[in-house]
């Protein structure tokens, strides 16, 4: 069980109850996780659980989205950049808003993604789409703009995978076990800051790369025509 103190009551007990579970899932994933040890860290009983969720599956699912709702609250998805702000500009906020919530050491949400992605459950596909996708989306179109009209679905769906990829990365790392080998690794990634500035640069630079060659292969097929 986790080292924290249990939550206060003078929290509403339905709070309580996502903040212990979302903490304790991301500790140990679903399976490990009971409801009595839930219940001990919020200090309520198993009868609140079954009166404010109904069952443990619907627990999980609803601190998993308090726990995505909490990280959206410190760290919006668009960075904190303004709409009117250039795309490259609007791209490297989302990149360090998703970077910044990764390494967050209180990011329940995505230790609980891990545990869901080395032991699926099935239980989070469903509300990870509604709740994910909009991010997707938005960081999709962005990209999208940026390759311009001459790129294929492909190319931009590579680019986003690549992106995402480079984000992801810095969770596996959280999750490596501190040994010898990677102590040294893990603390060159540690300033997630430095780290976001690395991965919108390489990004930006990779995608305008993609946008002069395609480009230049179009002014080569007029040239010829």
């Amino acid at each position: 069980m986790s080292a924290e103190q249990p939550n206060p009551p003078a929290l509403k007990t339905r709070e309580r109850l996502l903040i212990a579970a979302s903490r304790i899932f991301a500790e140990k994933g679903y399976q490990n996780t009971t409801i009595a040890e839930i219940c001990e860290q919020a200090q309520t009983n198993i009868a609140s659980v079954n009166y404010h969720f109904q069952d443990k599956e619907n627990l999980y699912l609803q601190a998993w989205r308090y726990a995505f709702q909490q990280d959206l609250k410190r760290y919006p998805s668009d960075g904190g950049v303004a709409k009117n702000s250039s795309v490259e500009q609007r791209l490297g906020g989302r990149i360090r808003s998703l970077i910044a919530r990764i390494a967050d050491p209180e990011s329940h949400f995505f230790a609980i993604v891990h545990k869901e992605m080395a032991l699926q459950t099935s239980l989070l596909e469903k509300i990870m789409e509604q709740e994910i996708n909009p991010e997707r989306l938005a960081i999709i179109e962005l990209i999208a703009q940026l390759l311009g009209e001459n790129a294929s679905q492909k190319q931009i769906q590579f680019c986003h995978a690549s992106i995402v990829g480079q984000c992801f990365h810095l969770l596996q790392i959280k999750n490596l076990k501190k040994t010898d080998a990677t102590r040294s690794y893990m603390m060159d990634l540690k300033n997630a800051a430095l780290f976001a500035d690395h991965v919108v640069a390489f990004s930006l630079a990779g995608i305008k790369a993609i946008r002069e060659q395609n480009q230049a292969l179009q002014d080569l097929e007029y040239g010829q025509q």
